[in-house]
């Protein structure tokens, strides 16, 4: 197989002296063989180079439409004036329109608290003249919503405070020669719940929150109640 291989690359012979030896060799040969030289250069090898034959078609005036072939398909929608492309662009990943400032965010649109407030004045004094239930009922859901959204963003403006007053303080500290002292995680988690317990405690919620917290501590109670005598169940 090696031998007829090299005769048919080193030596050059006629194209009816390849066909002839190739015709005395097996069809796994001829497989084997064209997997080794390619498809290209095996078709070549027996067949020979086709020359290809390219038509150029020219105008005998320049004010003529040039003659085009026939066997090019037109295109179905033709572009009579050329409309530059709209790529749409996204500003929160484009880096052309700059980096996010979450500061400056928050100024551009400090107005929207006050959009709920505004809606929750309302829908409270629509609250109060309602008498169908179903209304009533989705008032007070729509109520619940803004108060926590507003409540939310306090407590969330709050926290941010808290961290610059701590970069001022230690900053101050460095300044002034003395050593800085960083709060552990444990007790920023303290301060917080206090904070949130003067918050309930002044707003008059504290009692429905401590019962909220007893109903949630007791489901999570009786579900690994549940859970540990599924356990011995399935131990016995």
């Amino acid at each position: 197989m090696s031998d007829n291989e090299n005769t048919f690359l080193e030596e050059e012979k006629d194209q009816d002296e390849i066909r002839a030896q190739l015709s005395q060799m097996s069809f796994e040969d001829l497989q084997k063989l064209k997997e080794k030289l390619g498809t290209k250069v095996y078709n070549e090898t027996i067949f020979g180079t086709r020359k290809s034959t390219q038509v150029t078609f020219k105008r005998e005036n320049k004010n003529r439409p040039r003659e085009m072939s026939a066997k090019k398909q037109v295109p179905r929608f033709r572009e009579v004036i050329q409309v530059k492309k709209h790529i749409p662009r996204d500003p929160r990943f484009d880096s052309l329109c700059g980096t996010f400032n979450e500061k400056a965010f928050k100024n551009a649109y400090s107005f929207v608290n006050k959009l709920r407030e505004n809606d929750l004045a309302a829908l409270k004094t629509e609250l109060h003249k309602a008498d169908d239930e179903k209304r009533i009922k989705k008032i007070k859901y729509l109520i619940q919503r803004l108060e926590n959204q507003l409540r939310e963003e306090k407590r969330k403006n709050e926290r941010e405070e808290k961290k610059i007053q701590e970069k001022k303080e230690i900053l101050e500290a460095v300044k002034s020669g003395q050593k800085p002292t960083f709060k552990k995680k444990s007790e920023k988690k303290v301060l917080d719940l206090v904070s949130q317990y003067e918050e309930l405690k002044n707003s008059g919620k504290l009692k429905k929150h401590i019962k909220r917290l007893r109903k949630k501590n007791l489901h999570k109670d009786r579900t690994k109640l549940k859970q540990a005598t599924w356990a011995v169940s399935d131990a016995k």
